[in-house]
């Protein structure tokens, strides 16, 4: 399993490809005012100096593009481009333009005599039985389909803002998303509630039959991986699944970025840098771009609230932008969403699509914090998730030394204490992408190391797959590099495999190892003895063995 912000990735070893499915669930409510999106109060208004602040990158942005500046181009626009409806507009015409339709939220009733599916603007249950004239109130009531507790995947991001139902993303900016809004309770519960559900529907693995497999769970490396239930970290993992021993990986998410460099397979945790902005971003930055251009129809789009206006934003990133000198327009169809109703499609020329890629190195045209990360850090969430543990002595496998745990042995002090999992909190960087991997590389102190690492970019995660993204990168890194270092060449490699599939290949890899199997927690192993520290086995005679997540907690 390989969990991120916006998506899960799951599979059996044996599979080419993972299941990819949205990371979220949407549970019915009875609240009113209602809540369409758990964590939506998190969410801030752009500032008039974040305004100018994107402006400037933008026109920073077209100087390098070679396209008109901001002003420029709003001054030579006498009149609007071109917008109109399309009303015998034909879905099937191509899949990036095909609409999403709303999710079906009754249950299906294979012995209802009615139809199990309605449109969306019908409204609830019970709505109106004069439609059936001549049908027994009670037994078309009885006969009447029921609301779905909860739907999740793909399905739980289209459902009508008309419908009686929240969204809920347990995993935001690369932390679990705990806050006054969404407790640390409500975010394990729906954690458990989507991979019960992947895992019947998707794996068609039932409760009795999962203790006949092993697992391994690849995690981020913006994750507090003091407390992971035996985890390993992903970049480890990009580099076993492109089969590099290393590298500097550049991990591009839909909310968060990350860059680490992997020496003889094991993450450098003093090079780790998170980036506060991802692929999502992106897309936010494309509906800016446009509406400024006053190229966007005039329809209400909100991907902060209205999860099905987020869908159609990144299938337009995917599908027209790129990065590249000169103007890029694209003729597309954009649909609207509003409230229940069938989706409406909209004609339109989109224009400036080279300018939201170049986000990734000018973050101050994305304005992340328009989506913040959850307000505080996992072991100061408001529910104390280790509280029934604090007081335990943990014990630990026999082949570990004494040395290492001296004097230790209860609650977050052994955590603090340990010498490899740190207390402090991952370093945050408000810089660009080409700046976050020059001084990851340069931290390693070595110049044997660093001009390998320069010439073995990485890059994973679904922006990989932008168009003109590796030698835009090339070149903006080596810009980086300062003058008085003695490197003169930046390589990005290609991936050799889907790189969204990256870390989930590296992870199957990783289980299959000699120095892995030594890790493996036994289900008995589990129950008995919780929480201690596993194999301290080196690989390679590497000191960062344990950059290897080989800890995990009791549930």
């Amino acid at each position: 399993m390989h969990l991120s912000s916006a998506f899960v990735r799951i599979g059996l070893a044996s599979h080419d490809s993972p299941f990819t499915i949205p990371h979220c669930i949407a549970r019915y409510t009875s609240q009113y005012p209602k809540l369409y999106v758990q964590d939506q109060m998190l969410n801030s208004q752009v500032t008039t100096e974040q305004h100018m602040e994107r402006e400037k990158a933008y026109d920073i942005i077209a100087s390098l593009l070679k396209i008109p500046f901001l002003d420029e181009e709003v001054a030579n626009s006498s009149f609007p481009r071109k917008i109109g409806r399309v009303d015998g507009y034909n879905p099937h015409s191509g899949r990036k333009d095909m609409a999403f339709t709303w999710a079906n939220v009754y249950e299906q009733d294979s012995s209802s005599s009615l139809p199990s599916e309605k449109s969306a603007n019908e409204g609830l249950i019970g709505d109106s039985l004069e439609k059936h004239e001549g049908t027994d109130a009670n037994e078309l009531i009885a006969r009447e389909p029921r609301l779905r507790s909860c739907l999740f995947g793909e399905e739980a991001l289209r459902i009508s803002p008309t419908e009686r139902y929240c969204l809920r993303r347990p995993i935001r900016r690369g932390h679990l998303n705990v806050s006054q809004h969404y407790t640390a309770q409500q975010v394990l519960e729906d954690l458990h509630a989507i991979w019960d559900w992947i895992l019947t529907e998707k794996l068609h693995i039932s409760q009795s039959q999962r203790n006949m497999f092993s697992a391994i769970l690849v995690l981020p490396e913006t994750f507090d991986d003091r407390a992971s239930v035996h985890d390993c970290t992903g970049s480890s993992c990009c580099s076993f699944g492109n089969g590099l021993s290393t590298a500097c990986v550049v991990n591009i998410g839909a909310q968060v970025s990350s860059v680490i460099c992997i020496e003889d397979g094991v993450a450098l945790p003093n090079t780790g840098n998170t980036l506060p902005f991802g692929g999502e971003d992106l897309s936010r930055c494309l509906l800016w771009t446009q509406r400024h251009h006053q190229t966007w129809p005039q329809i209400r789009t909100d991907i902060l609230t209205k999860p099905m206006d987020l869908l159609m934003l990144n299938r337009l990133k995917e599908s027209y932008c790129e990065i590249k000198e000169g103007e890029l327009d694209a003729v597309a169809i954009v649909h609207s969403y509003e409230d229940g109703t069938q989706p409406g499609s909209h004609k339109t020329r989109l224009t400036a699509l080279n300018v939201p890629p170049m986000g990734l190195f000018y973050p101050t045209l994305l304005i992340p914090e328009v989506y913040p990360p959850p307000p505080r850090t996992w072991f100061h969430d408001y529910d104390d998730m280790l509280e029934d543990t604090l007081h335990t002595e943990y014990p630990r496998r026999p082949d570990m030394s004494d040395g290492l745990f001296s004097g230790i042995n209860v609650g977050l002090p052994m955590w603090d204490n340990y010498p490899v999992f740190a207390s402090k909190p991952k370093k945050e960087e408000k810089v660009g992408l080409a700046e976050a991997i020059t001084n990851s590389i340069l931290s390693t102190g070595r110049i044997d190391l660093q001009r390998k690492l320069f010439c073995s970019i990485q890059l994973v995660g679904g922006v990989a797959l932008t168009a003109g993204i590796i030698p835009s990168m090339e070149e903006r890194v080596l810009h980086a590099i300062p003058s008085n270092e003695a490197i003169d060449t930046v390589e990005v490699l290609q991936s050799r495999t889907n790189p969204t599939f990256v870390p989930w290949k590296g992870g199957v890899i990783l289980g299959i190892l000699d120095f892995g199997r030594d890790a493996w927690i036994q289900r008995e192993d589990w129950i008995r003895n919780g929480i201690y520290v596993g194999s301290g086995r080196k690989y390679k005679d590497s000191y960062y063995l344990q950059a290897q997540a080989m800890c995990y907690i009791n549930s």
